[in-house]
């Protein structure tokens, strides 16, 4: 019996973010501290085995409120199930044709829930690998990304844009541009990887009791996009622009530069957004500290350089007195 067993990082958005749904830019990293992981194999039924994330049997109230807080009312099952039909219904699309074989899938996750990690892509994207594995199906590297975040945007109905999705994919370090013409024309951006040993050192900071959702994080300013308010259009293209200023510092090796625009996002980012107090807290603990720093998702979580490990010690005894963890990322 032939397993398959895959896996996808956390993703931490290094500059650029929330542009990425916007037709903007971003640069962002794989986090290998963090995975989600899927087991694939030939079954007689098809099975999809729940995980910790989808129980439903519970200590206490309190415990059954936490869950649902970090896993809302469905867990990763219904991730794993919408991949499976946009998977299907891919291949019937490209005339592929599958082969009578049932499976069963288990997935599991250590990515902090719903902080700006993209966990739940990162579910998504395992699961379309171990099926992409067993059905022995090849999907073209730029085209996966879009696959992938059909899964939430048209099944589930969550908000959402393709950086996660690319930097799961590509993985290490991507700069993206999701120009509206490129776009229109092949239905895709231009993905162009980075040497992550371009990078200052980085520290991502998170707190899980700081959870909320991404799709609740970015309606109201899709809605505030979409209907052409002009403080958030123009907001979002300088975000933007950003991007390839970062780039450029990246390659000139302008470590300064890029802390500098690293927070220069979060400021532009707060002066449309209703941002959460104690996210805030967060960033401007940070920066107290000399750190530069910006959110590395949606909410709940935020990334940063330092200067050396002197700084990094005061980071990690500050953020753990807030209880919050404080991590170098692994990104190669």
């Amino acid at each position: 019996m032939r397993i398959h067993k895959t896996k996808a990082f956390a993703r931490a958005g290094l500059i650029g973010n929330p542009s990425d749904g916007y037709f903007g830019k971003t640069i962002s990293l794989i986090v290998r501290n963090f995975a989600a992981s899927v087991v694939i194999y030939e079954w007689p039924q098809l099975e999809i085995i729940p995980t910790r994330q989808d129980h439903c049997c519970f200590d206490s109230l309190d415990q059954f409120l936490q869950d649902t807080k970090l896993n809302g009312y469905y867990g990763g099952l219904r991730l794993v199930k919408a991949t499976i039909k946009r998977f299907a219904e891919y291949c019937d699309s490209q005339g592929i044709i599958l082969p009578k074989q049932n499976f069963s899938l288990r997935y599991d996750s250590n990515i902090p829930r719903q902080v700006g990690l993209a966990g739940s892509s990162a579910i998504v994207t395992a699961t379309m690998r171990a099926l992409l594995a067993f059905y022995d199906v090849k999907i073209p590297r730029e085209i996966l990304p879009g696959l992938i975040l059909s899964v939430e945007v048209n099944e589930l109905k969550i908000s959402a844009g393709l950086q996660d999705r690319v930097a799961q994919v590509y993985e290490g370090l991507v700069y993206m541009d999701f120009d509206r013409q490129i776009m229109s024309e092949r239905g895709y951006g231009v993905y162009e990887p980075l040497e992550p040993q371009l990078l200052p050192p980085l520290y991502i900071a998170y707190q899980t009791d700081l959870a909320e959702a991404s799709d609740v994080f970015h309606n109201d300013i899709r809605r505030r996009y979409d209907s052409g308010e002009k403080k958030v259009i123009e907001a979002m293209t300088l975000i933007a622009g950003l991007a390839g200023q970062a780039r450029n510092a990246l390659l000139a090796g302008d470590h300064d530069e890029l802390a500098r625009l690293m927070n220069l996002n979060f400021d532009m980012r707060r002066t449309i957004y209703n941002l959460d107090p104690n996210h805030i807290r967060m960033i401007e603990l940070a920066r107290s500290l000399g750190a530069s720093a910006k959110f590395a998702g949606s909410g709940g979580s935020i990334i940063g350089t330092y200067r050396d490990e002197a700084m990094f010690e005061r980071l990690r005894q500050a953020f753990e007195a807030e209880r919050c963890a404080v991590i170098k990322p692994l990104i190669s």
